[in-house]
């Protein structure tokens, strides 16, 4: 049985909207900062993941590769928070499945989505 390219597209999707919206209500809403400013915040934990959103909508295999690379951030920031901070374990744990389904859905859809571009 051969999974067609288009369900790791759907998983990388799915992980990159689902790492957004954590990534937008995690320091506003969830656990805001009281030491550095919420747009900071926000400009400093989201930009990374918009640089590669046009392609990746669109199915561009380079820029799923970065999206790829982009996510391992989000999975070493979400390790690290885990690790760290008790409080925010279960919002940690969020980042890190999502990240990871980000990074496998991209990295599958890479692979298995042929030679064109």
């Amino acid at each position: 049985m051969k999974i067609k390219p288009i369900y790791y597209h759907s998983m990388a999707l799915t992980g990159f909207f689902g790492l957004f919206v954590l990534l937008m209500l995690w320091p506003t809403i969830l656990t805001p900062s009281s030491h550095l400013p919420v747009a900071l915040v926000l400009l400093i934990t989201v930009t990374p993941l918009l640089l590669p959103i046009r392609g990746l909508l669109n199915g561009n295999r380079k820029s799923c590769a970065w999206a790829a690379y982009i996510s391992l951030i989000y999975f070493m920031h979400g390790s690290a928070e885990a690790y760290v901070n008790t409080d925010e374990h279960l919002y940690a744990s969020l980042e890190i499945m999502l990240s990871l389904m980000l990074f496998l859905g991209s990295t599958f859809y890479v692979r298995f989505s042929g030679k064109h571009s």
